[in-house]
């Protein structure tokens, strides 16, 4: 670990100004992902601006119906939050498959937006990593790449996002809250994480001066259908090979609306508006299911060790259906 400064900001504005004059800094609440990346020396920062000061641990209701999370309240505040519970439990759901009860205890909610991927190679400082060090190659694409992306990878990276609660934020049309030097904006969740391209150490749209604020949720929240599914290698403490986020509206066997959002597939929580488009009207059965889990993974592309991945996504999202809605459809992958 590299020598730093410390400093503690008092105000959201004060916090911004001590970030923007060191290029080199980095702020930390929980730290949860910065420590790890710091001591494996992949993260250098020279200067930590401690926010846990700032007034951002509200979860308030808002005029037009939804609820808005503050950037530092911890996962574990955030799960079993008693409106969150009974109005977002998708959220819920996701919130609590992630990481430990200690993480979640001490991460929080602007944190788990930013943290970065688990690629083995990525938080090996010993070898090249395009996200790390770009121009130095993605060894990932020719070597170990069984946990690596099946969509919207490039050849010059092909990491997962690994985040549990933005899988779910994704299907739950979540809206990111930002404030810089000129002020406040707003960016939609799926608008705020990239895929890799040729600029694969961009993880966000986040501006170098910006500070994530809140998170806010529209009124909908899909709790009378919904679940949160997650394959993965052992049943707590890991990263999910597959997981999908699904909330559904129905008028009897009809979908009325329908959300889907897969994680640990892609550089970002992957969704797909116009998949989920073509569901309304439809009758929930294998064949539209089928047919949506096809649209979802147009696309997809195996690699040596992750080609399984596909055939696995499709699944995940047919059992994430039947999860939320009751139902069995289980031919709908046969």
């Amino acid at each position: 670990m590299n020598r730093f400064s410390y400093t503690r900001a008092d105000g959201v504005p004060d916090a911004i100004e001590r970030h923007r004059a060191n290029a080199a800094a980095a702020f930390i609440a929980g730290g949860t992902n910065l420590v790890d990346l710091w001591r494996e020396n992949v993260a250098h920062p020279a200067l930590l601006v401690d926010i846990n000061r700032l007034p951002l641990r509200q979860i308030e209701a808002c005029p037009n119906g939804g609820l808005k999370i503050g950037a530092l309240v911890t996962n574990s505040a955030l799960a079993y939050d008693p409106t969150v519970a009974a109005r977002y439990p998708l959220l819920s759901k996701a919130v609590l498959a992630g990481a430990s009860a200690q993480i979640r205890n001490v991460a929080t909610v602007g944190g788990n937006l930013l943290q970065r991927t688990r690629c083995v190679y990525f938080y090996d400082a010993g070898t090249p990593c395009n996200k790390r060090e770009p121009g130095s190659g993605c060894p990932a694409v020719t070597g170990v790449n069984r946990m690596h992306a099946i969509l919207g990878a490039s050849e010059h990276c092909i990491a997962v996002h690994p985040s549990d609660m933005c899988v779910a934020l994704a299907a739950l049309d979540a809206t990111v809250h930002l404030r810089g030097k000129d002020g406040a904006r707003t960016l939609p969740l799926l608008a705020f994480h990239r895929l890799p391209g040729d600029a694969p150490q961009r993880d966000t749209n986040l501006r170098d001066d910006e500070l994530v604020t809140a998170v806010e949720l529209p009124a909908q929240g899909f709790a009378a259908h919904h679940a949160y599914v997650k394959v993965r290698d052992r049943a707590s403490y890991a990263f999910a090979l597959v997981s999908a986020a699904v909330g559904v509206e129905l008028d009897g066997d009809s979908i009325l609306d329908a959300r889907c959002a897969l994680g640990g597939v892609a550089h970002k929580p992957w969704r797909d508006p116009g998949a989920e488009a073509a569901l309304r009207g439809k009758p929930l059965n294998a064949r539209t299911l089928r047919d949506f889990a096809a649209a979802l993974l147009h696309g997809a592309h195996g690699y040596r060790d992750n080609a399984f991945k596909i055939e696995l996504a499709a699944r995940v999202i047919v059992r994430a259906f039947a999860e939320a809605t009751q139902r069995s459809f289980e031919e709908a992958v046969r």
